[in-house]
């Protein structure tokens, strides 16, 4: 039995709606070129078909893949937690040594975007987070060293 993947409520609906998508638009529009494609004639030198097949194939693998993990999601909701350490879900607000402020909410992996403030669980940064409280220096080495960020708010919003 595969593990469960921890997601938020967001994650999980970005999910299903990314599934909703590919099942009801890109599956019927790539099996419309496939059909195309073959009305062109031979398939061995069919360059329009070879492609249409390869799309098919990435989609019909991200459907089982996306199938999976809404299966074996583990919705966390971060207004149910009440802790005041850094956990999974959390909206931390941290500041650097030279006083830049940056504020991320710990997700699932698959949830990580950055330019969103969305850190996923297993980056460097989260990881030195994770148990941490307000007030406390969270530590991480990147390429240019060691980077030291301290915790001023943790919410579960």
């Amino acid at each position: 039995m595969a593990d469960n993947v921890p997601m938020t409520l967001g994650g999980k609906t970005y999910l299903e709606d990314e599934l909703k998508r590919l099942k009801h638009v890109e599956r019927p529009i790539v099996i419309k070129a496939i059909e195309e494609a073959r009305a062109l004639g031979d398939l061995s030198e069919n360059a329009e078909y070879a492609a249409a097949r390869e799309k098919q194939s990435f989609i019909e693998g991200r459907i089982l893949d996306l199938g999976d993990k809404i299966a074996r999601a583990e919705v966390i909701d971060p207004k149910a937690i009440k802790s005041d350490k850094v956990m999974f879900g959390a909206t931390v607000l941290v500041e650097d040594e030279d006083g830049k402020k940056s504020k991320y909410q710990i997700v699932g992996d698959f949830e990580a975007d950055l330019a969103r403030g969305l850190l996923s669980i297993q980056a460097p940064l989260a990881r030195a987070l994770v148990g941490k409280k307000v007030d406390e220096e969270a530590t991480v080495r990147t390429p240019k060293g060691e980077a030291i960020y301290t915790i001023s708010k943790i919410e579960y919003i």
